[in-house]
């Protein structure tokens, strides 16, 4: 049966950390959400994404618990 998670794009830090994008995705398991929210972190970091300021991008599940992030300093 399909979860909802949502995938929550973070600014920097320094900026406040403030949430700059979030998507919600319906997936069969949290590894495929996982999955989706490394490709949001990746395309946040190329080049012509650099310009959202996505520092940290972290996946929180439909109970409001956060189950995954990734961040810079990973």
């Amino acid at each position: 049966m399909p979860e909802i998670f949502r995938i929550e794009s973070i600014g920097p830090e320094a900026e406040g950390s403030a949430l700059v994008r979030r998507t919600l995705v319906r997936v069969d398991s949290v590894e495929t959400a996982k999955k989706r929210a490394l490709k949001v972190f990746e395309r946040a970091r190329q080049p012509q994404g650099r310009s959202l300021g996505v520092e940290t991008v972290r996946l929180v599940n439909g109970a409001g618990y956060e189950v995954f992030s990734v961040s810079i300093r990973d």
